[in-house]
């Protein structure tokens, strides 16, 4: 082996082993009394792992984390689901139709993607409130798929332009609708971006506090990332039950990329073939 790839590897070992130190010692809290780490998670001269913590958590006197997650998961299925759908749709007819200011639509819909949450925070929140939709869940919905639709556009439309259009030519010859192409072809060959993009979104739901704080204040509808931050007290900050917070809110994303890590590669070609 060559003395530059022993460099490089050494390196990227470096890199993943101080990547994930952080993430190893929330772990070795969440599952251990808080007497034991007090010196260290490091000091294993007592090691009583306990799933006390997660129960703790779950059941928190005033912020319960399991209302949480179930609050989280039911906002990050529709703001995923439904953009998705929505944003097919545009990215079909981007990539195989063509009308008038296209290309300059398809420019705005891109820049869109630059633009920063804070930037528009303050405005955002006067619209929920004209629109009565603060603190419900199909306001917060709502923002997610507006704010998910620009790169989900793009993500799609860049894939579509990757599939033959053979196949589509000979369903409109025997009588097919565009509708029904796209439903029955485009859609079923598209299923590696489509779950790719469904990981993404997802999981950029699901970790979102900013979004959520702007929306949600009632207590039985806050989300789990705004709930953890609650589980800190005043006087005193209880690390054990923050940290196995953290670990039950990690779970969901990791086991999605678990789940959908063979699609990533070829779901991903969409960002870089015919941009």
């Amino acid at each position: 082996m060559k003395s530059s790839t022993i460099i490089v590897h050494i390196i990227a070992w470096l890199i993943a082993i101080i990547w994930i130190l952080p993430i190893v010692s929330i772990f070795m809290v969440a599952i251990r009394p808080i007497g034991e780490v007090l010196h260290g998670w490091w000091n294993f001269k007592e090691f009583h792992p306990t799933i006390g913590n997660f129960i703790e958590a779950l059941n928190h006197p005033t912020t319960p984390l399991g209302k949480g997650l179930v609050n989280s998961f039911i906002i990050a299925s529709f703001s995923t689901i439904i953009p998705i759908f929505v944003a097919a749709l545009a990215a079909y007819g981007f990539a195989r139709f063509s009308f008038p200011i296209k290309n300059y639509l398809f420019l705005f819909i891109v820049v869109m993607m630059a633009m920063p949450q804070q930037m528009v925070a303050i405005p955002l929140f006067q619209i929920m409130i004209n629109l009565g939709l603060v603190d419900t869940y199909f306001g917060l919905i709502l923002v997610h798929t507006a704010w998910g639709l620009p790169w989900i556009i793009l993500f799609l439309r860049n894939f579509f332009l990757t599939l033959p259009v053979e196949v589509e030519e000979a369903a409109r010859v025997d009588g097919a609708s565009d509708f029904q192409i796209f439903l029955r072809i485009v859609l079923p060959t598209s299923l590696p971006a489509l779950l790719s993009v469904t990981a993404l979104q997802f999981t950029w739901v699901w970790n979102d506090f900013f979004l959520a704080l702007l929306i949600l204040y009632s207590p039985s509808k806050l989300v789990a990332t705004q709930r953890l931050v609650w589980m800190k007290g005043k006087y005193h900050t209880p690390w054990d039950t923050l940290c196995a917070g953290a670990v039950l809110i990690m779970i969901i994303p990791v086991l999605i990329y678990a789940l959908f890590q063979k699609y990533y590669v070829r779901g991903m070609v969409g960002w870089v073939i015919k941009g």
